[in-house]
């Protein structure tokens, strides 16, 4: 029997993680209050890789529920050019595993200096990006040995959403955020290994969504190519249908991430369309809309059916790492902390 990488223990461990994040009620209420004590015009969002695919899930929940804009700041702005960001109206929200990434730091530093309110959402209490904000939302993930993030992805994800709660006072939101725990540990048993088996001969893909789902499909192109060395490629559901349809064609693999969401029509009609071109259509949360469907658990709440969709994601993902030859943990040129300056 081969042996359980640490990639697939540290999947296993998404629940007991998303109750520990949960739990940090402290830091999650005392941010959410100066949030609204500050009531930003704005907010930015500071993060890279999939603590970044995080930040992007935040954005759309925030600019659908509250309608204030958050744009994903360059943090290099404050670190290599050396530019204090005009931000003492705003809140920056800096996603991080580490806290320990230079340019992440001198960006949250500089927005502080200019009055800005600054949150971290950081899985290191202890860590240098957590000493200088003004608040702090500690994951509570647990130490991830495996270079691909997982367990910290989802649960940076709902500290964002808590703290989203908190902020407007959505107590649906809160509500539904408390049942995720359950409901990752039943995605757990959802596998969609063979349908991912046409991707072992290799080449190009597609992930799509829209809203928050088109931060799962960011999120799980980075893991297509992390771990299983596979080119893939994000899109939005509008976006997709512009210069991006050309390269589809017959048998092209298609992932999509249709979420319970107002956005469903829309990605409904971009999928039929794909498969219309030749496009091999994966569908998760598909019922009858054609394409090979993938099974979800409906979380039954708009803000977090998508995020449900990664637990099988992840599994899925690791399984093909191993089918492709390779060792999911330890993806080529890769290191789990990257301190960017």
């Amino acid at each position: 029997m081969a042996e359980i990488s640490l990639m697939r223990r540290e999947i296993d461990e998404i629940p007991a993680a998303a109750e520990r994040c949960l739990s940090a009620r402290t830091g999650i209420l005392a941010a959410g209050a100066a949030l609204a004590g500050k009531d930003p015009p704005v907010i930015v969002t500071a993060a890279r890789g999939s603590s970044d695919n995080a930040a992007a899930y935040f954005k759309y929940a925030c600019e659908i529920t509250a309608g204030v804009p958050v744009a994903s700041i360059g943090p290099s702005i404050a670190s290599i050019y050396a530019t204090p960001p005009r931000l003492s109206e705003a809140a920056l929200i800096a996603v991080s595993q580490s806290g320990r990434s230079p340019d992440i730091i001198a960006l949250a530093e500089a927005t502080r200096r200019s009055g800005g309110l600054t949150v971290a959402v950081v899985n290191d209490a202890a860590s240098p990006l957590a000493d200088i904000c003004d608040h702090v939302i500690p994951l509570g993930a647990g130490t991830e040995q495996s270079v691909a993030a997982t367990k910290s992805f989802v649960s940076s994800v709902l500290a964002c959403l808590a703290l989203l709660a908190a902020w407007r006072g959505d107590s649906g939101l809160a509500s539904a955020l408390d049942q995720l725990p359950g409901q990752f540990a039943r995605a757990l048993t959802l596998d969609w290994t063979e349908a991912f088996a046409p991707l072992v001969a290799g080449g190009s893909l597609y992930t799509i969504g829209r809203g928050p789902s088109l931060a799962i499909a960011q999120e799980a192109a980075l893991k297509f190519k992390e771990t299983a060395c596979l080119h893939a490629e994000a899109f939005s559901a509008a976006e997709v249908r512009h210069g991006p349809m050309s390269i589809v064609g017959e048998g092209f693999p298609v992932v999509g991430f249709l979420a319970d969401d107002p956005a469903r029509p829309s990605m409904i009609e971009t999928l039929a369309l794909l498969g219309g071109h030749g496009a091999s259509v994966m569908v998760a949360g598909g019922g009858n809309e054609g394409g090979n469907r993938l099974p979800v658990i409906a979380t039954g709440h708009p803000l977090t059916d998508a995020l449900a969709m990664i637990v099988p994601f992840y599994g899925a993902v690791e399984a093909l790492a191993r089918l492709r030859g390779l060792d999911p943990d330890r993806p080529r040129h890769l290191k789990k902390v990257t301190e960017t300056r």
